[in-house]
């Protein structure tokens, strides 16, 4: 049985790579199957002051350390987009490149970019519409951009963007904030952040590159950049068929991250949950870990 994996893990964001740790650790052959990078969204995220043990830390230093960390240990990654999951005994993993066999499977592949879903939108994506404030934002020094959101990832977006751009033009889409007092607080303590209510984006405007858009209200701002902040949905597609998953496709689990199969386990941000959190993205994977090495131990061939 030396072909069969103890644990696949689907995902290198925070909790995959966490579970990849404990599985590790508990001495079990370890995959980790990432359709992208390391790290998934935290990697984007300019500054972590929430994690125990870290006053400050950048999204990118975080996740490296992470990676570098579940490789020490022994756990093997490969970047491979995983298209389909098998149930049995042994179970078995589908990626765009080989199939392989497992004991478990764990499922932490986060979730993705919600997009406004209007016209053109795609198309200039990277041509003025980002979805990454501090990936792309240094692009528009001294330019004027938009952010359009409510919840706490626009407000920073905005507060982050007013440090680089000339102006900031921030869309709510609703009548206030659902955001901490604190973000909301800070934006209005900026002098050049234009807050809009009640606003959403009518057409994006412009050729090659976008060059304007018309607001909900028929008012047209130019703009050098919009970053979308509209939340993230989870990236499930691919196992819905398998998996028990809830109204907006994340997947159902118990407290112990347990799917309705046996033996298949999801954590982090792609299951349903009150908050999402990278501290709760890692204890998801310390806990599907755990329960994986419990089912494993368990198993009689």
């Amino acid at each position: 049985m030396n072909d069969i994996y103890d644990i696949i893990i689907v995902g290198a964001g925070p909790s995959g790579l966490t579970a990849s740790i404990y599985g590790r650790r508990s001495n079990k052959k370890v995959l980790v199957l990432e359709a992208s990078y390391y790290g998934g969204a935290i990697v984007n995220t300019n500054k972590i002051e929430n994690y125990p043990t870290y006053e400050m830390i950048s999204g990118y230093d975080f996740a490296t350390k992470l990676y570098n960390q579940a490789k020490t240990l022994g756990a093997e990654i490969k970047f491979e987009k995983v298209v389909e999951v098998k149930d049995g005994d042994i179970k078995e993993v589908v990626s765009s490149k080989n199939t392989y066999k497992t004991k478990t499977i764990i499922l932490a592949t986060g979730s993705e970019n919600r997009l406004l879903g209007i016209d053109r939108e795609k198309e200039l994506t990277g041509k003025g519409i980002s979805y990454c404030a501090t990936c792309d934002g240094s692009f528009y020094k001294d330019k004027v951009v938009c952010v359009i959101g409510e919840k706490n990832a626009a407000l920073e977006d905005a507060i982050y963007l007013s440090d680089i751009a000339s102006k900031v033009y921030l869309l709510c889409r609703k009548e206030a904030f659902n955001a901490d007092e604190s973000l909301v607080n800070s934006v209005n303590d900026k002098y050049n952040i234009e807050v809009k209510y009640n606003s959403n984006i009518k057409s994006l405007n412009g050729g090659a590159l976008l060059e304007s858009i018309t607001l909900s209200d028929d008012k047209i701002i130019e703009i050098s950049a919009l970053f979308v902040s509209i939340g993230r949905v989870p990236e499930n597609e691919n196992f819905k068929n398998v998996i028990n998953v809830d109204d907006k496709g994340y997947i159902i689990t118990d407290e112990n991250c347990h799917t309705n199969i046996a033996g298949i386990f999801a954590s982090g941000d792609n299951r349903v949950k009150t908050l999402r959190q990278l501290v709760t993205a890692c204890g998801d994977g310390a806990i599907a870990a755990t329960e994986a090495v419990k089912y494993i131990n368990k198993m009689t061939f």
